[in-house]
Protein backbone atom coordinates (compact mmCIF):
# COMPACT_ATOMS: atom_id res chain seq x y z
CA UNK A 1 0.00 0.00 0.00
CA UNK A 2 1.21 3.51 -0.84
CA UNK A 3 0.56 6.13 1.85
CA UNK A 4 -0.32 9.54 0.42
CA UNK A 5 -0.35 13.10 1.63
CA UNK A 6 -2.28 15.73 -0.31
CA UNK A 7 -1.40 19.37 -0.86
CA UNK A 8 -4.47 21.30 -1.90
CA UNK A 9 -7.91 20.85 -0.35
CA UNK A 10 -9.89 21.77 -3.44
CA UNK A 11 -12.30 20.22 -5.93
CA UNK A 12 -9.65 18.46 -7.99
CA UNK A 13 -8.23 16.81 -4.84
CA UNK A 14 -11.72 15.70 -3.90
CA UNK A 15 -12.11 14.12 -7.35
CA UNK A 16 -8.82 12.26 -6.97
CA UNK A 17 -9.83 10.93 -3.56
CA UNK A 18 -13.18 9.77 -4.91
CA UNK A 19 -11.33 7.92 -7.66
CA UNK A 20 -8.91 6.50 -5.08
CA UNK A 21 -11.77 4.61 -3.45
CA UNK A 22 -11.46 2.18 -6.37
CA UNK A 23 -7.75 1.50 -5.74
CA UNK A 24 -7.04 -0.67 -2.69
CA UNK A 25 -3.32 0.16 -2.83
CA UNK A 26 -3.96 3.84 -2.04
CA UNK A 27 -4.17 5.13 1.52
CA UNK A 28 -4.63 8.78 2.48
CA UNK A 29 -2.69 9.42 5.68
CA UNK A 30 -1.95 13.17 5.66
CA UNK A 31 -3.41 16.50 4.58
CA UNK A 32 -1.56 19.79 4.18
CA UNK A 33 -3.33 23.14 4.27
CA UNK A 34 -2.20 26.63 5.16
CA UNK A 35 -4.65 26.61 8.08
CA UNK A 36 -4.99 23.87 10.69
CA UNK A 37 -8.76 24.30 10.67
CA UNK A 38 -9.05 23.58 6.95
CA UNK A 39 -6.56 20.72 7.12
CA UNK A 40 -8.42 19.06 9.98
CA UNK A 41 -11.83 19.47 8.35
CA UNK A 42 -10.58 17.91 5.12
CA UNK A 43 -8.74 15.12 6.97
CA UNK A 44 -11.87 14.31 8.97
CA UNK A 45 -13.94 14.11 5.79
CA UNK A 46 -11.57 11.70 4.05
CA UNK A 47 -10.20 9.75 7.01
CA UNK A 48 -6.61 11.01 7.13
CA UNK A 49 -4.84 10.58 10.47
CA UNK A 50 -2.34 13.44 10.20
CA UNK A 51 -2.50 17.14 9.32
CA UNK A 52 0.25 19.61 8.51
CA UNK A 53 0.54 23.34 7.95
CA UNK A 54 4.23 23.13 7.05
CA UNK A 55 5.13 21.33 3.82
CA UNK A 56 8.71 20.62 4.90
CA UNK A 57 7.47 19.02 8.10
CA UNK A 58 5.15 16.74 6.11
CA UNK A 59 7.90 15.92 3.60
CA UNK A 60 10.28 14.88 6.37
CA UNK A 61 7.69 12.87 8.29
CA UNK A 62 7.49 9.07 8.17
CA UNK A 63 3.70 8.93 7.73
CA UNK A 64 3.64 9.23 3.91
CA UNK A 65 5.39 7.66 0.94
CA UNK A 66 4.06 9.99 -1.74
CA UNK A 67 2.30 13.30 -2.17
CA UNK A 68 -0.33 14.57 -4.58
CA UNK A 69 0.11 18.29 -5.31
CA UNK A 70 -2.94 20.27 -6.41
CA UNK A 71 -1.89 23.73 -5.27
CA UNK A 72 -1.83 26.71 -7.68
CA UNK A 73 0.69 26.11 -10.47
CA UNK A 74 3.00 28.84 -9.17
CA UNK A 75 3.65 26.70 -6.07
CA UNK A 76 4.16 23.34 -7.81
CA UNK A 77 7.93 23.53 -8.10
CA UNK A 78 8.51 24.74 -4.53
CA UNK A 79 6.30 22.11 -2.94
CA UNK A 80 7.48 19.30 -5.22
CA UNK A 81 11.18 19.94 -4.58
CA UNK A 82 10.63 20.10 -0.82
CA UNK A 83 8.75 16.81 -0.90
CA UNK A 84 11.29 15.06 -3.13
CA UNK A 85 14.15 16.30 -0.95
CA UNK A 86 12.28 14.58 1.86
CA UNK A 87 12.38 11.34 -0.13
CA UNK A 88 8.74 11.41 -1.17
CA UNK A 89 7.33 10.49 -4.59
CA UNK A 90 5.35 13.27 -6.28
CA UNK A 91 2.22 13.21 -8.42
CA UNK A 92 1.81 16.82 -9.51
CA UNK A 93 -1.27 18.33 -11.16
CA UNK A 94 -1.07 19.73 -14.66
CA UNK A 95 0.59 21.85 -15.78
CA UNK A 96 3.43 20.38 -13.77
CA UNK A 97 5.26 23.72 -13.53
CA UNK A 98 5.06 27.36 -14.58
CA UNK A 99 7.79 26.96 -17.22
CA UNK A 100 10.52 24.63 -18.47
CA UNK A 101 13.13 26.08 -16.12
CA UNK A 102 11.03 25.13 -13.10
CA UNK A 103 10.39 21.67 -14.49
CA UNK A 104 14.11 21.08 -14.98
CA UNK A 105 14.66 21.93 -11.31
CA UNK A 106 11.96 19.41 -10.39
CA UNK A 107 13.46 16.69 -12.59
CA UNK A 108 16.89 17.33 -11.09
CA UNK A 109 15.42 16.94 -7.59
CA UNK A 110 13.67 13.70 -8.56
CA UNK A 111 16.85 12.19 -9.99
CA UNK A 112 18.99 13.43 -7.11
CA UNK A 113 16.66 11.80 -4.58
CA UNK A 114 15.82 8.72 -6.68
CA UNK A 115 12.06 9.28 -6.39
CA UNK A 116 9.17 9.22 -8.85
CA UNK A 117 7.92 12.49 -10.32
CA UNK A 118 4.91 12.41 -12.65
CA UNK A 119 2.58 15.00 -14.15
CA UNK A 120 -1.05 14.23 -13.39
CA UNK A 121 -2.24 14.51 -16.98
CA UNK A 122 -5.30 12.27 -16.72
CA UNK A 123 -6.22 11.93 -20.39
CA UNK A 124 -3.07 10.23 -21.64
CA UNK A 125 -3.40 7.43 -19.08
CA UNK A 126 -6.97 6.44 -19.97
CA UNK A 127 -7.71 3.22 -21.88
CA UNK A 128 -9.22 5.39 -24.63
CA UNK A 129 -5.90 7.17 -25.22
CA UNK A 130 -4.13 3.84 -25.58
CA UNK A 131 -6.70 2.99 -28.24
CA UNK A 132 -6.08 6.31 -30.01
CA UNK A 133 -2.36 5.66 -30.30
CA UNK A 134 -2.82 2.01 -31.28
CA UNK A 135 -5.09 2.91 -34.21
CA UNK A 136 -3.29 5.91 -35.71
CA UNK A 137 -1.85 3.79 -38.51
CA UNK A 138 -5.36 3.18 -39.87
CA UNK A 139 -5.60 6.85 -40.83
CA UNK A 140 -2.79 6.65 -43.39
CA UNK A 141 -0.50 9.66 -43.65
CA UNK A 142 -1.61 12.03 -40.89
CA UNK A 143 -1.99 15.63 -41.98
CA UNK A 144 -3.80 17.47 -39.19
CA UNK A 145 -4.48 17.29 -35.46
CA UNK A 146 -7.23 19.52 -34.10
CA UNK A 147 -7.48 19.82 -30.33
CA UNK A 148 -10.32 21.86 -28.86
CA UNK A 149 -11.13 22.57 -25.23
CA UNK A 150 -13.32 25.61 -24.69
CA UNK A 151 -15.27 25.70 -21.43
CA UNK A 152 -16.83 28.83 -19.96
CA UNK A 153 -15.51 29.23 -16.43
CA UNK A 154 -17.92 29.89 -13.58
CA UNK A 155 -15.19 32.10 -12.15
CA UNK A 156 -15.42 34.36 -15.19
CA UNK A 157 -18.75 35.69 -13.92
CA UNK A 158 -17.00 36.85 -10.75
CA UNK A 159 -14.21 38.32 -12.88
CA UNK A 160 -16.70 40.39 -14.89
CA UNK A 161 -18.11 41.69 -11.62
CA UNK A 162 -14.67 42.86 -10.52
CA UNK A 163 -13.45 39.91 -8.43
CA UNK A 164 -10.24 38.35 -9.79
CA UNK A 165 -10.09 34.80 -8.46
CA UNK A 166 -7.03 32.54 -8.76
CA UNK A 167 -8.09 31.19 -12.18
CA UNK A 168 -7.59 34.62 -13.77
CA UNK A 169 -4.66 35.80 -11.66
CA UNK A 170 -1.19 35.73 -13.29
CA UNK A 171 0.45 35.58 -9.86
CA UNK A 172 -0.59 31.93 -9.70
CA UNK A 173 0.64 31.09 -13.24
CA UNK A 174 -2.94 30.71 -14.40
CA UNK A 175 -5.09 31.50 -17.43
CA UNK A 176 -6.78 29.59 -20.22
CA UNK A 177 -3.65 28.14 -21.81
CA UNK A 178 -2.30 26.68 -18.58
CA UNK A 179 -5.68 25.45 -17.38
CA UNK A 180 -7.29 24.11 -20.57
CA UNK A 181 -4.90 24.50 -23.50
CA UNK A 182 -2.48 22.07 -21.89
CA UNK A 183 -5.08 19.30 -22.32
CA UNK A 184 -4.89 19.79 -26.09
CA UNK A 185 -1.10 20.05 -26.30
CA UNK A 186 -0.04 17.11 -24.12
CA UNK A 187 -1.80 14.38 -26.15
CA UNK A 188 -0.39 15.93 -29.32
CA UNK A 189 3.14 15.68 -27.92
CA UNK A 190 2.53 12.14 -26.67
CA UNK A 191 1.41 11.04 -30.16
CA UNK A 192 3.60 13.08 -32.49
CA UNK A 193 6.46 14.58 -30.50
CA UNK A 194 7.63 18.17 -30.29
CA UNK A 195 6.63 20.47 -33.19
CA UNK A 196 9.04 22.39 -35.39
CA UNK A 197 7.18 25.71 -35.17
CA UNK A 198 4.73 27.43 -32.82
CA UNK A 199 2.48 30.36 -33.76
CA UNK A 200 0.11 31.67 -31.10
CA UNK A 201 -2.55 34.33 -30.65
CA UNK A 202 -4.90 35.07 -27.77
CA UNK A 203 -7.46 37.39 -26.23
CA UNK A 204 -5.80 38.89 -23.18
CA UNK A 205 -7.81 40.01 -20.16
CA UNK A 206 -7.10 43.11 -18.10
CA UNK A 207 -5.90 40.98 -15.19
CA UNK A 208 -2.95 39.93 -17.35
CA UNK A 209 -3.92 36.37 -18.33
CA UNK A 210 -5.36 34.92 -21.52
CA UNK A 211 -9.09 34.33 -21.70
CA UNK A 212 -8.90 32.28 -24.88
CA UNK A 213 -6.44 31.55 -27.66
CA UNK A 214 -5.31 29.52 -30.64
CA UNK A 215 -2.01 27.85 -31.50
CA UNK A 216 -0.81 26.58 -34.89
CA UNK A 217 1.98 24.04 -34.65
CA UNK A 218 4.03 22.84 -37.60
CA UNK A 219 5.47 19.37 -38.17
CA UNK A 220 7.29 17.97 -41.19
CA UNK A 221 4.19 16.48 -42.84
CA UNK A 222 1.31 17.78 -40.74
CA UNK A 223 -0.12 20.68 -38.79
CA UNK A 224 -1.79 20.88 -35.41
CA UNK A 225 -4.45 23.43 -34.51
CA UNK A 226 -5.20 24.11 -30.85
CA UNK A 227 -8.27 26.09 -29.68
CA UNK A 228 -8.83 26.77 -25.98
CA UNK A 229 -11.00 29.13 -23.94
CA UNK A 230 -12.25 29.90 -20.44
CA UNK A 231 -14.59 32.67 -21.60
CA UNK A 232 -16.60 30.73 -24.21
CA UNK A 233 -17.75 27.13 -24.67
CA UNK A 234 -17.53 24.75 -27.62
CA UNK A 235 -19.21 21.45 -28.36
CA UNK A 236 -16.81 20.46 -31.13
CA UNK A 237 -14.91 17.17 -30.84
CA UNK A 238 -11.19 16.90 -31.45
CA UNK A 239 -9.87 15.22 -34.60
CA UNK A 240 -6.86 13.52 -36.09
CA UNK A 241 -7.10 13.71 -39.87
CA UNK A 242 -5.31 11.25 -42.12
CA UNK A 243 -5.40 10.63 -45.85
CA UNK A 244 -7.48 7.47 -45.32
CA UNK A 245 -9.88 8.78 -42.69
CA UNK A 246 -10.51 10.97 -39.67
CA UNK A 247 -10.45 9.92 -36.02
CA UNK A 248 -12.98 11.78 -33.88
CA UNK A 249 -12.39 12.14 -30.13
CA UNK A 250 -15.39 13.21 -28.07
CA UNK A 251 -13.40 14.99 -25.34
CA UNK A 252 -9.69 15.70 -25.50
CA UNK A 253 -9.49 16.09 -21.71
CA UNK A 254 -11.44 12.90 -20.93
CA UNK A 255 -11.50 10.77 -24.09
CA UNK A 256 -14.26 8.20 -24.12
CA UNK A 257 -16.05 7.73 -27.43
CA UNK A 258 -13.53 7.30 -30.25
CA UNK A 259 -14.43 6.52 -33.84
CA UNK A 260 -12.91 6.64 -37.32
CA UNK A 261 -14.82 7.97 -40.33
CA UNK A 262 -13.12 6.51 -43.41
CA UNK A 263 -13.12 8.16 -46.81
CA UNK A 264 -14.98 5.20 -48.32
CA UNK A 265 -17.95 5.85 -46.01
CA UNK A 266 -17.24 3.24 -43.33
CA UNK A 267 -17.40 4.09 -39.64
CA UNK A 268 -15.42 2.16 -37.06
CA UNK A 269 -16.24 2.56 -33.37
CA UNK A 270 -13.04 2.11 -31.38
CA UNK A 271 -14.22 2.75 -27.81
CA UNK A 272 -17.11 3.82 -25.67
CA UNK A 273 -17.03 5.95 -22.49
CA UNK A 274 -15.60 4.21 -19.42
CA UNK A 275 -17.80 4.17 -16.31
CA UNK A 276 -14.80 4.30 -13.96
CA UNK A 277 -13.61 7.69 -12.58
CA UNK A 278 -11.25 9.19 -15.13
CA UNK A 279 -8.63 10.07 -12.50
CA UNK A 280 -8.42 6.45 -11.37
CA UNK A 281 -6.19 5.58 -14.31
CA UNK A 282 -3.47 8.15 -13.55
CA UNK A 283 -3.56 7.28 -9.87
CA UNK A 284 -3.31 3.53 -10.47
CA UNK A 285 -0.47 4.06 -12.94
CA UNK A 286 1.42 6.19 -10.41
CA UNK A 287 0.90 3.68 -7.60
CA UNK A 288 2.13 0.83 -9.80
CA UNK A 289 5.25 2.81 -10.69
CA UNK A 290 5.98 3.49 -7.02
CA UNK A 291 5.50 -0.15 -6.09
CA UNK A 292 7.77 -1.32 -8.91
CA UNK A 293 10.54 1.12 -7.99
CA UNK A 294 10.27 3.20 -11.19
CA UNK A 295 11.23 6.89 -11.13
CA UNK A 296 9.63 8.00 -14.39
CA UNK A 297 6.41 7.22 -16.24
CA UNK A 298 6.81 5.86 -19.78
CA UNK A 299 3.64 7.75 -20.80
CA UNK A 300 3.58 10.96 -18.76
CA UNK A 301 7.33 11.14 -19.11
CA UNK A 302 9.79 13.93 -18.45
CA UNK A 303 10.21 14.29 -22.21
CA UNK A 304 6.48 14.76 -22.82
CA UNK A 305 6.06 17.18 -19.91
CA UNK A 306 9.10 19.22 -20.94
CA UNK A 307 8.03 19.41 -24.61
CA UNK A 308 4.51 20.47 -23.60
CA UNK A 309 5.85 23.25 -21.40
CA UNK A 310 8.25 24.31 -24.16
CA UNK A 311 5.28 24.83 -26.48
CA UNK A 312 3.44 26.79 -23.80
CA UNK A 313 6.53 28.88 -23.02
CA UNK A 314 6.82 29.76 -26.72
CA UNK A 315 3.10 30.53 -27.01
CA UNK A 316 3.13 32.71 -23.90
CA UNK A 317 6.09 34.68 -25.20
CA UNK A 318 4.21 35.42 -28.41
CA UNK A 319 0.98 36.52 -26.71
CA UNK A 320 2.73 38.48 -23.96
CA UNK A 321 1.66 36.31 -21.05
CA UNK A 322 4.30 36.68 -18.33
CA UNK A 323 4.20 35.25 -14.82
CA UNK A 324 6.16 36.28 -11.71
CA UNK A 325 7.62 32.75 -11.86
CA UNK A 326 9.26 33.63 -15.18
CA UNK A 327 11.29 36.37 -13.49
CA UNK A 328 12.35 34.34 -10.46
Amino acid sequence: MVRFGVIGTNKITEQLLEAAKHNKQFKLTAVFSRTEERAKAFADTYGAEHTFTDVKEMAESDVIDAVYIASPTSLHKEYAVICMNGGKHVLCEKPIASNTRELQDMIDAAQRNNVLLMEAMKSTLTPAFEIIRANLDKLGVIRRYTGSYCQYSSRYDAYKQGTVLNAFNPAFSNGALMDLGVYCIYPLIACFGEPNTVKASAVMLESGVDGEGSILLGYNQMEAVIAYSKITSSKLPSEIQGENGTMLIDSISEPGHIRIEYRDGRTEILSEPDSRPVMLHELSHFVELVQSGKTESPVNSFTHSMATLAVMDAARKQIGLVYPADRA
